[in-house]
């Protein structure tokens, strides 16, 4: 039999998608993955349409793991602090003919 399609349905349906088809879900992410209804799975393994027998385990996973996407911080950010190393501490501005101990008239 071939795996369906589990990515991007509610936990409910897919719970209900697999019973269908003679197959157990496992969600190593969820604990309580019996109670849970409106989560959406974001991925499985066996991938779709992969060849398993009846009675198979699928897994699912209903949050992204590290560093797999998701969709990021849309806000943009300010940039950070400059990355340079020490920066020299520059002059404040005034009379550039100036000289010092005289003044202008």
């Amino acid at each position: 039999m071939r795996v369906p399609r589990l990515v991007g349905l509610m936990a409910v349906d897919a719970r209900e998608t697999a019973r269908a088809r003679g197959l157990f879900l496992n969600a190593p992410d969820r604990p309580e993955f019996h109670l849970a209804v409106v989560d959406y799975v974001v991925r499985q393994y066996p991938q779709p349409g992969a060849e398993v027998p009846r009675d198979s385990m699928v897994y699912v996973w209903f949050d992204f793991g590290e560093g797999e996407g998701g969709g990021g911080v849309r806000e943009p950010r300010i940039p950070g602090p400059h990355g340079g190393g020490l920066q020299r501490e520059l002059d404040q501005p005034g009379d550039p003919y100036a000289v010092a101990g005289f003044s202008s008239p």
